[in-house]
Parts: C-alpha cells; structure tokens; sequence
C-alpha cells in the first residue's frame, strides 16, 4: 500500500526537470503536493488510465514505456530524481498514454489534477514551464525515432543459420558462379585430353567411353541439385525473417509517428488556448 500524505512547504519537490520557476511558485506546488511511497517493481500508472495526477520524482527511478502491436515493449525514457511524469494525461483530462513503473524504490510528489488546474490558472509560471518541458520531451521523442536501431537482416539471418546450413549455402552459391562453370571445364577438357591418346607418354587411366568420369559427373549432379534444393529452403527461410524485421520496423515506426503526433497536436492545442 503506497503512503500518502501532506508535506511542508520546506519539504519543496525537486523540480530540476522544470526550469523558470520561481521559489514562490515552487513553494505553492509544495503546499499542493503530497508524498507517495512507490515499491521497486510497482506500477504507477498504466497506459490507458485517468490522467488525475502529476509527478515529481524526489528519489528514486521510473521508466515510462509503451508497447507495440506486436506486444513488444519500448522504452520511452527513464528518469531520475527532480524529473516530472504524466504531464500529457493532466493537461487534457485524458487517459494516460504510457506506462509507469518504479525501478527502484520511489518518494514521489503527486500533484493532483484539480489542484493542478487551479495552480495552471494563478501562476502561469507552471503552465509556460511545462509547456517547454513537453517540447523538449518531442524533442527527444522525435532524436529516438531517427537514431532508432534496426535490426541488420543480414546478420540476423547468418544467427539464424546452423553451421551446417551456413556450409550448404556456401557451396550452392559457388556451384552457380562463373569460377566453378571454368573449373569443370578444365577438369573435363584435361580428364579427356589425357585419355585419348592424345598426349604422348600418358597412359589413358579411364578410356572411352569415360565410365569413371560419367559416374563421377552423375554423383557431382546429384550431389549439386540437393545443395541446390537446400539453398531454396534457406532463401525462403532467410525471406521469412527479412519480412518478420521489415514487420516489425513498420510496427515501431508506426506507433512511434502516432504518439509524436498526439503530442504535437496536443501542444498545439494547448498553445493555442494559451494565445487566446
């Protein structure tokens, strides 16, 4: 059970995270506050839920995340002492758009949303602070998208393969290459030359009809076409993962552009309503 309960004005949160306030309007926040206790491991709110609160991290660790479609987690930020969370949800009397969960064990200073419309309209100080707090988070937001790492297909695909299959691509891919087309040749035009009489103080080792070499160049075939077989195996295995990691980039960039985009169309509401 987390523990609420007022606090002093000396007991001031840290607000390092919001720049431009002056100590009269961080002593009303202190006055509006009240502490809340928050267990490692212990969700703070999750994606979906009212936006009734803002916070203030005095100690301690909270990561905001989301998921995707595909039920995999990304990592929005983490933040430390003197950050503030939850600003988008209590602005609009929305739902939350994350979620928060303490890493570690968290003292934290709940601003509630009813206290905190009411500071919005006494001291613009807050509300212009926050304003600039949400431009650098899109900031960051938009630096996270571009610099996003994607999964290499090729390396992937190579994790992938087993040693076995690694060697089986290796001789397909050189059986349809222009070396091996002249190696043959070679190997063919010299094991006949040397069989025909042709060359003088060579003994023929396979005359006519070459029964050595036709068996030898029938177990090569056989040989060749199921390397082959296996290489097509591979190339549709190796397409199957190149469409999973294509899949999946499209999810994130998906997901990502929409919640930059609900931010900035809820900036720009909020600017506007500000400028009226």
């Amino acid at each position: 059970m987390n523990a609420e309960h007022s606090i002093s004005v000396d007991e001031q949160p840290r607000l390092s995270a919001i720049t431009g306030l002056s100590p009269e309007a961080k002593e009303c926040i202190a006055q509006a506050v009240h502490t809340q206790h928050v267990d490692g491991g212990e969700y703070i709110f999750q994606s979906g839920d009212d936006g009734d609160a803002l916070f203030f991290i005095d100690s301690g660790t909270v990561e905001l995340y989301v998921k995707d479609h595909a039920g995999g987690k990304i990592v929005l930020s983490v933040l430390g002492s003197g950050e503030v969370f939850g600003e988008i949800a209590v602005l609009d009397g929305g739902s939350r758009t994350a979620s928060a969960v303490a890493l570690t064990d968290c003292r934290l200073q709940r601003l509630e949303r009813p206290e905190f419309v009411k500071l919005l309209k006494t001291n613009t100080e807050l509300g212009l602070a926050l304003l600039s707090l949400i431009a650098t988070r899109l900031r960051e937001a938009d630096a996270m998208l571009r610099s996003r790492i994607v999964r290499n297909p090729n390396e992937e695909v190579k994790d992938e393969l087993s040693w076995m299959q690694k060697i089986a691509s290796v001789i397909a891919d050189f059986s349809g290459s222009i070396p091996f087309l002249f190696l043959n040749f070679f190997f063919f035009f010299f094991w006949i030359l040397f069989n025909v009489d042709l060359v003088p103080g060579v003994e023929a080792f396979d005359p006519y009809p070459f029964g050595f070499l036709t068996m030898a160049v029938s177990l090569e075939a056989i040989f060749l076409s199921i390397f082959v077989l296996l290489a097509q195996n591979l190339q549709a295995a190796k397409e199957r993962i190149r469409n999973d990691i294509e899949y999946d980039v499209n999810l994130k960039a998906e997901l990502e552009v929409s919640q930059l985009h609900e931010k900035m169309d809820k900036l720009a509401e909020m600017l506007s309503r500000k400028l009226k």
